[in-house]
């Protein structure tokens, strides 16, 4: 390998030393020396069109230090009266071009050309204003204003180059070349998917935020606040600008981070006005028994419910002739008494808790240790159950961890990394921005999936897999790496059991058998393989697409002896990676927020790890494992749950069969829903507590690669609403146990007490950029990135290959139902829409449900764009417009889950994976056909 080579220079009279190739800018910066910049940005390539930061080297003209590379022995000077007038001229230029109705002030105090014509004194009136290149107002959140548009090209570069978007060139000629957005579309009809990248790079006025839920002030006059994003797994790090005194966000910027260095996507930065909005619940309710029986509420509230109104949203006003206003202590009085007299009657075991991946791990670990200590069951669950349950079933078995093993950042390293059943563009769009990074710079994507995600664009290879035959295709590829002696023998030998087995199985799945299964051709599926088997570094990356069906934990095995037999784990650029939902689904999951597990996956049928939590919470446990999700759900049918607590979850859209999860939330004697909006679930609630949303309370979250960080509050809670913990506390406390904190850090410290992974973190060394776990080293500057670099947490020490046959769907299509429905997530919009649906932003950009529907079907079924079909299952049926997309296969349809008038889940069956609980969203057989008003319309 050849050492760098170190160059020695002088800058205005200050010798420095530099790697070669370095730019004056960069060692210029390193010295403290501010050369200014209009078209440079340290995140892009350099491209020196604005010269606004020419220095003088001694040559015939003056050198643009962005992209001038150091020499030995030169000699710079960047503030020479030459330097100085031409800077000052050719910003003169600059402003003679800004609108002359441009204020001179940016909205936030960002507009880096105003700046330096303060500081240069250039007004742009000594010269001949332009103006005429227009305004796009299109788009939902970005004002576009050509005519302050330098053509620096930032825009398009960031869209390019950090998001890999690929969406923003240039069209027109002199004077009226200008940026344009596809093909010269307007801004609001491109495949602009409004991260925001191109304003927040902008130098100018040219690109602007749209005022979201406030008045846009200078940062000046606001205060910064520095958490986390609420969305999804990848928890990016994010500074609030908050106006204190109107108590509102005006706007977020990303914030440089290990985790993703900048960059937002829509719901990050335009995503966070529903704290501010006006249905937050501010106030106890208790239903009024006599005269609203459970999940009837007012005409209006049915009309909200039946997608009649606008929003589809229940209010406030639409409850209250169902249910009255509470005191704390009244409604708190009732949870506990109504809660003791079920457990103290009918025992513990009927009672169940929801708890939420959405609250921070402290509210996790409290709702988990108030069902197990106080109510004296086991039954607690959350959203995991319906996410990745059967990934880390799957994981817990194979390498005896159900974490990652490497963060998504390591694909940098790798040369093939796959993507299978994961749409990363629409759920976890900045991990996604890296992955399109890493294929840019040579990186071989496979992408496996039976709907063609976007990320496919940027794929090597793009494999349209057959709903529900993942397990056939991963055992040909398999079977080609062992057939062409791809594996690693010495690897498997030192760090794997099961090999036999193995072999003997994925012998029968040829290329030709499995591309017979999964309508995949053989070559393919040969190709792909040796790609992944004799790759330097090999990283899986895996989504729902993988885990939501009933054979999720066979397809999660497969991805883990693929790994193992070409050992591409404990490296760098190898690992495995089931990219996690929610943005605390991996803390609360390590909170113990699951029925089998105490906090740090630690078995509550084990005798010697009960008394522990026994000997902490000074009470006896329950050694029986609880019921899952849909086994509460069940069990509430037969009378067997009589009673369930729901902190921040929604289970009415949420689950599986919702017309099954109705009647057993109608069944319940009583149910208390603790929540900051009335979702669905509330409206058959006894009583509903107001709590705080993520914007207003502290806490930890664990993201998707185990980096644990600190989410800050930026708002004041409205009304009465209270922190979540403390609601919990409450209710140990007038149930009979003492639940006593302080403050969050102290439930903090008490969680990682108990726990291995967490062992050693606090609030002061999670500090603002958090910390991967484990950290063993508490002076190391972050925990540990690749995990199993020699074994693995097993009983031997081994990982396990375990064998795995194909098994088709619980329910296929036939002539009744010919479709295959997949469900999931929107860019725009997440899960149950309680949040995104209350933001202007997402809500206005994407307002309503559709049914994705290949092209050729809508032909045969007679069927327009735009028209309204009934998609119907053996469950129940729904109505919504008809989108043409080729993304989808003949003979299969896609539907969001996000939106309550059109619940896919109304849809969905709720057969579970008999190892890891989880319900098949991804498969279900239905009927589309034109809906009766569409029907009779066109005749």
């Amino acid at each position: 390998m050849t050492a760098e080579r170190s160059i020695t220079l002088t800058i205005d009279g200050r010798a420095v030393t530099v790697r070669e190739g370095t730019t004056i800018w960069e060692a210029a910066k390193a010295l403290g020396i501010d050369i200014p910049v209009l078209c440079h940005d340290e995140r892009m390539r350099p491209v020196g069109v604005c010269r606004v930061c020419v220095v003088d080297v001694g040559a015939r003209t003056l050198a643009a230090s962005c992209v001038r590379p150091c020499e030995e022995g030169m000699k710079v000077a960047t503030a020479t009266d030459k330097v100085e007038r031409q800077r000052r001229m050719l910003v003169e230029l600059l402003m003679s071009d800004q609108p002359a109705e441009c204020p001179k002030e940016s909205t936030t105090g960002d507009n880096e050309l105003f700046a330096l014509a303060r500081r240069y004194g250039a007004k742009g009136d000594s010269l001949p204003r332009g103006a005429g290149r227009g305004e796009d107002r299109s788009s939902k959140v970005i004002a576009v204003n050509h005519d302050a548009c330098i053509l620096c090209d930032r825009c398009v570069r960031g869209c390019d180059e950090i998001q890999h978007n690929d969406v923003i060139g240039r069209t027109g000629k002199g004077y009226g070349a200008r940026i344009a957005f596809d093909l010269d579309k307007p801004m609001g009809e491109s495949t602009c998917v409004s991260c925001g990248e191109c304003m927040a790079v902008c130098p100018t006025g040219a690109l602007v935020n749209k005022p979201v839920s406030a008045e846009i002030k200078p940062r000046v006059h606001l205060k910064q606040i520095d958490s986390v994003c609420p969305y999804c797994g990848v928890g990016c790090a994010l500074t609030y600008h908050v106006d204190e005194e109107a108590n509102r966000i005006a706007y977020v910027d990303g914030r440089g981070s290990a985790v993703n260095d900048e960059r937002l996507c829509v719901k990050g930065r335009y995503g966070y006005d529903y704290a501010m909005h006006p249905q937050r619940l501010s106030r106890p309710l208790i239903r009024r028994d006599e005269a609203y029986p459970k999940g009837s509420l007012s005409d209006a509230a049915e009309e909200a419910r039946k997608g009649r109104r606008k929003g589809h949203l229940v209010r406030y006003e639409d409850v209250l002739p169902a249910f009255r206003e509470a005191s704390w202590d009244e409604a708190l009085d009732l949870v506990a008494r109504r809660l003791k007299e079920t457990r103290d009657r009918h025992g513990g075991g009927a009672l169940a808790g929801f708890g939420s991946a959405k609250c921070s791990i402290e509210e996790a670990y409290v709702f988990q240790k108030l069902v197990r200590a106080v109510f004296g069951t086991n039954n607690v669950d959350h959203c995991t159950r319906l996410c990745h349950a059967s990934s880390v079933a799957a994981l817990l078995e194979g390498i005896g961890s159900g974490a990652v093993t490497n963060t998504f950042g390591g694909i940098a390293q790798a040369d093939v990394a796959l993507l299978a059943g994961t749409n990363t563009t629409a759920n976890h769009p900045v991990a996604s921005s890296f992955f399109k990074q890493a294929a840019a710079r040579g990186t071989k994507l496979i992408v496996v999936d039976p709907r063609r995600p976007d990320v496919a664009r940027y794929a090597w290879r793009y494999a349209r897999i057959r709903h529900g035959t993942d397990v056939a295709f991963y055992n040909g590829l398999m079977n080609v790496i062992l057939a062409e002696g791809l594996q690693k023998d010495d690897y498997i030998r030192a760090h794997a059991s099961g090999f036999e087995a193995l072999r003997e199985t994925v012998a029968r799945y040829t290329p030709e058998v499995a591309g017979e299964i999964c309508g995949v051709a053989p070559e393919l599926i040969r190709e792909i393989a040796r790609a992944y088997g004799s790759a330097r570094a090999a990283i899986t990356f895996w989504g729902m697409g993988i885990s939501q069906h009933t054979h999720g934990t066979d397809n999660a095995r497969c991805l883990i002896a693929l790994c193992l037999l070409t050992g591409n784990v404990g490296r760098e650029g190898t690992g495995l990676h089931p990219l996690r939902g929610q943005n605390n689904v991996q803390g609360a999951s390590d909170a113990g927020l699951i029925p089998m597990m105490y906090p740090d996956y630690q078995r509550v049928s084990d005798p010697a790890i009960r008394e522990r939590f026994e000997k902490a919470w000074g009470v006896p446990l329950d050694p029986v494992p609880g019921l899952t999700v849909t086994e509460i759900t069940t069990a509430a049918l037969e009378g067997k749950i009589r009673a369930l607590y729901c902190m921040g979850e929604n289970p009415f859209l949420s689950d599986p069969n919702v017309n099954k999860v109705k009647k057993a939330l109608a069944k319940l004697d009583f149910l208390v829903v603790q929540d900051i909006f009335l979702t669905e679930t509330a409206e058959f609630a006894d009583v509903i507590l107001p709590a705080t949303s993520y914007l207003e309370k502290q806490g930890t979250y664990t993201n998707t690669d185990r980096r644990v960080q600190i989410g800050r509050p930026a708002l004041r809670a409205p009304g009465e609403a209270r922190l979540d913990w403390e609601i919990v506390c409450e209710i140990a406390r007038r149930m009979g146990y003492p639940m006593n904190y302080g403050k969050v850090e102290e439930i903090f410290d008490e969680f990682t007490g108990l726990t291995d992974a967490y062992k050693g973190l606090d609030y002061d060394i999670l500090g603002k950029g958090g910390r991967l776990w484990p950290a063993p080293d508490r002076a190391a500057e972050d925990g540990i990135q690749i995990l199993f670099d020699d074994g693995f947490p097993t009983p031997d020490g081994r990982g396990k290959l375990v064998p795995c046959e194909y098994t088709p769907a619980r329910e296929l299509p036939d002539s009744e139902y010919p479709f295959v429905l997949n469900t999931g997530r929107l860019l725009e919009h997440w899960h149950t829409g309680t949040m995104t649906r209350r933001s202007y932003a997402l809500d206005a950009i994407m307002p309503e449900a559709f049914v994705e529907v290949h092209p050729d079907d809508l032909a045969r079924l007679g069927v327009k764009v735009g028209e309204q079909v009934r998609v119907s299952s053996r469950r129940g049926a729904i109505e919504l417009a008809a989108r043409s997309s080729t993304s989808v296969a003949p003979g299969s349809v896609f539907i969001a889950f996000h939106f309550r008038e059109a619940a896919a889940n109304v849809l969905t069956i709720d057969a579970v994976d008999p190892m890891g609980k989880i319900p098949e969203f991804k498969f279900c057989a239905v009927r589309v056909e034109r809906a009766a008003a569409s029907a009779d319309a066109a005749e």
